[in-house]
């Protein structure tokens, strides 16, 4: 559909979102001070396309509005996720007229009371830019940027334009994502077209580490959306693998086609649709997995070093609670780690009390500590653990970053060895993702370097990339938690059924589900 160009005049855009991902098996509960809010100037500071030397900053007047992102965790309490939109919302009211919106989101928030976060919040952000109009008495378009973990109802994808996703798992191309989100608006808004949207969901839920593009099938369903994309007709191609550890019943894959061609982008993504289907049992681990005890009992007999395994059902950076000491209890039960003649490094186990006590007592002191478990008591509780703090760190002396769109802040942590375990205990949820996370800074830093330990135990799915760099050999364990990756263990209800792989015969002898892309009409 083609509506009035705006190439006369400078376009006035503005950017915002509210991004978590949410477990709703977590009993974790997030609010407003999981999240860095980011206004003004900080917020045009976080992208490279809304600097003074970028090629849009003639053609565009950026606006920031409110961007707020949370290290994912259990779901957000209802107060504080009404704070936060009524504050976004209130300030699209307050910027006046805007020719569109650069929506930056995750699409995995979960909150209390609500089934369908995401449609909740955009319908409150559409319904106040259709208030304020553009310059020239239209209607704004909003462009979202998303991960491809998220869940993409139809209430959620009706009242926007634009919509795109990121295409490595893991995410190497998240500010790639937000740029393209970015020039796809600026376009559309130049050119005065307001695309066809084809959109269809598949009745698939996999957790992100059968999913991670470094593996077939995903590495080549992934690529093809760029061939998708340079078809004349198709301006852009998203699919989303879905978020696995909410109960609701918007979770399952889904597959956006955007462009002027409407039967083409319909037709694009019904085929993608059941590539998807048909590869669904193909899909495997990203790496071995085992047991715990397996895991270790391996890595401690590998003459691989560092030895990495992943916590994987405790993951905060999925939405795990971070508080359990499972993993470390297990460590201990080995004789070879217990005694010292295999080392091993066990970080961002969360416990603001036991970190607290550490503080307490100093570096060399032998403390005696109740470890985890205080938040997810439901895999063993507390462990109670004696040893000496060997480094301690306050959040002070650490840089805040934003990794690709979640939020880590600096934390009070505490190292403290016994026998030959070396646990990292942090006063709130972190990750340990980089090297720079272990050591800290030069001066006054933890000084914990993950490389001379055999075994390197982190809460984490998948490894990122400087874990993934620094593992001699790799193990995912398949570890109890808020994002267990055994799926049918965690209890789901509310998802639609059939849904594989809950029900992993459905559709067996049959020409499989109905995968018929609905045609979503531009937005006038």
């Amino acid at each position: 559909m083609t509506t009035p160009a705006t190439n006369q005049r400078r376009l006035r855009i503005g950017i915002g979102g509210i991004g978590i991902e949410s477990s709703t098996f977590c009993p974790h509960r997030s609010t407003t001070d999981d999240f860095r809010q980011t206004r003004g100037k900080d917020l045009l500071d976080r992208y490279t396309w809304t600097r003074p030397e970028s090629d849009l900053a003639y053609t565009v007047e950026w606006v920031p509005l409110l961007h707020a992102t949370s290290l994912p965790g259990g779901p957000v309490e209802a107060e504080s996720y009404l704070t936060l939109k009524d504050e976004l919302v209130t300030r699209i009211r307050e910027a006046g007229p805007l020719d569109g919106l650069v929506y930056d989101i995750h699409g995995a928030m979960s909150v209390i009371g609500l089934t369908d976060a995401e449609a909740d919040l955009t319908e409150a952000v559409r319904a106040a830019l259709d208030a304020v109009g553009t310059p020239d008495g239209g209607r704004p378009m909003i462009s979202t940027a998303m991960d491809l973990h998220g869940n993409v109802s139809r209430r959620f994808a009706e009242p926007i334009d634009l919509l795109t996703a990121h295409r490595l798992a893991p995410h190497e191309d998240a500010w790639e994502t937000r740029e393209r989100a970015a020039r796809n608006l600026v376009r559309c808004l130049r050119e005065g077209t307001r695309p066809h949207r084809a959109w269809v969901q598949v009745p698939v839920l996999l957790p992100g580490e059968k999913t991670s593009t470094r593996l077939e099938p995903a590495k080549s369903l992934y690529a093809s959306l760029a061939d998708i994309e340079r078809l004349p007709g198709i301006l852009d191609a998203a699919l989303w693998v879905g978020y696995a550890w909410a109960d609701e019943p918007r979770c399952k894959a889904a597959i956006v086609v955007t462009g002027d061609d409407a039967e083409l982008a319909a037709a694009e993504a019904e085929k993608l649709a059941r590539r998807y289907w048909d590869a669904r049992r193909d899909f495997v681990f990203v790496g071995p997995t085992g047991g715990a005890e397996e895991c270790i009992e391996k890595a401690v007999a590998s003459d691989k070093r560092p030895f990495l395994i992943s916590d994987s059902g405790d993951n905060p950076t999925a939405g795990g609670a971070g508080d359990l000491a499972y993993m470390l209890g297990k460590l201990l039960e080995n004789d070879a780690i217990r005694s010292g003649k295999v080392t091993a490094v066990h970080p961002g186990i969360t416990d603001p009390a036991a970190v607290a006590r550490c503080f307490e007592a100093g570096v060399g002191a032998e403390v005696t500590l109740s470890v985890g478990g205080k938040v997810d008591a439901n895999h063993g509780g507390p462990l109670e653990l004696t040893g000496t703090v060997v480094a301690l760190q306050r959040a002070a002396e650490q840089k805040d970053r934003a990794e690709g769109g979640a939020y880590d802040r600096g934390v009070d942590m505490a190292a403290v060895r016994t026998g030959g375990v070396t646990v990292i205990l942090v006063e709130r949820r972190k990750p340990f993702h980089t090297l720079a996370d272990f050591m800290g800074p030069a001066d006054g830093g933890l000084g914990i370097d993950p490389r001379t330990f055999d075994l390197v135990v982190v809460k984490i799915g998948y490894l990122e990339p400087e874990l993934y760099d620094m593992a001699a050999d790799w193990l995912l364990a398949l570890t109890p938690g808020g994002v267990d990756q055994d799926l049918p263990r965690l209890g789901h209800h509310r998802v639609e059924r059939p849904l594989y792989p809950f029900d992993e015969d459905a559709y067996d002898g049959g020409d499989g589900p109905g995968l018929t892309a609905t045609q979503l009409a531009p937005l006038a």
